[in-house]
């Protein structure tokens, strides 16, 4: 197989979101796609009160042909892919840095704080300025508003896949999201993974 050349090695991204959106099926699909162009994936995980819908994050390390410790420093991520606003607030700014790139889906799930009457959720307007500020370059979609149409909201996960698929830093193939899923998943759900496949890069393509 031809050596795939990466803009970093490793090239580090963080998945992140809350309980019950998909996370860590977004971190496999990922790693299994990026491993059937013959890269290295290291994938680390940490869960806060994930059935709560606590935080979720999942470190990757894509290499070319070194195994990497599965933790990224601080200040080393080169992409954030973010199912939720406020989640996307809290990995840029331990792992953050002016070459970062972030996907962000603008779909909101409020902490029990936000809830209970004692925090504020931000403004989504405001997110997206700290975001652009301290970013290299940034999307928001509304994956999971698309998800819904589907009949399903955690199609967002997928969506967002297919959104990093749609910027071009890493070599992410259609055929090996459909290969992946077709390995996961029974034929008759294909067919709508595929569809949020599709839209999250077309997504994409709008927003440039």
């Amino acid at each position: 197989m031809n050596t795939v050349n990466l803009p970093y090695d490793p090239y580090n991204v963080i998945i992140t979101g809350v309980g019950g959106q998909g996370n860590v099926m977004a971190s496999r699909v990922l790693g299994n796609m990026l491993s059937r162009r013959g890269l290295q994936v290291t994938i680390g995980e940490t869960f806060g009160a994930s059935q709560r819908g606590g935080s979720v994050m999942s470190h990757l390390r894509i290499s070319s042909g070194s195994t990497w410790s599965p933790q990224i420093p601080r200040g080393r991520c080169h992409l954030i892919i973010s199912l939720e606003p406020t989640e996307t607030m809290r990995v840029l700014s331990n792992y953050g840095n002016p070459n970062v790139k972030v996907l962000c889906n603008t779909r909101e799930v409020h902490a029990i704080g936000v809830i209970a009457g004692d925090q504020k959720y931000p403004p989504l307007d405001d997110i997206k300025s700290w975001v652009a500020e301290l970013s290299e370059s940034c999307w928001f979609l509304a994956a999971t508003d698309k998800a819904m149409e589907l009949g399903n909201p955690i199609l967002g996960n997928i969506m967002m896949i297919g959104a990093a698929a749609g910027i071009g830093v890493l070599p992410l193939a259609r055929d090996d999201f459909e290969a992946v899923i077709s390995e996961a998943m029974s034929a008759d759900k294909l067919k709508i993974n595929l569809t949020a496949y599709d839209f999250g890069s077309e997504m994409i393509g709008a927003a440039n």
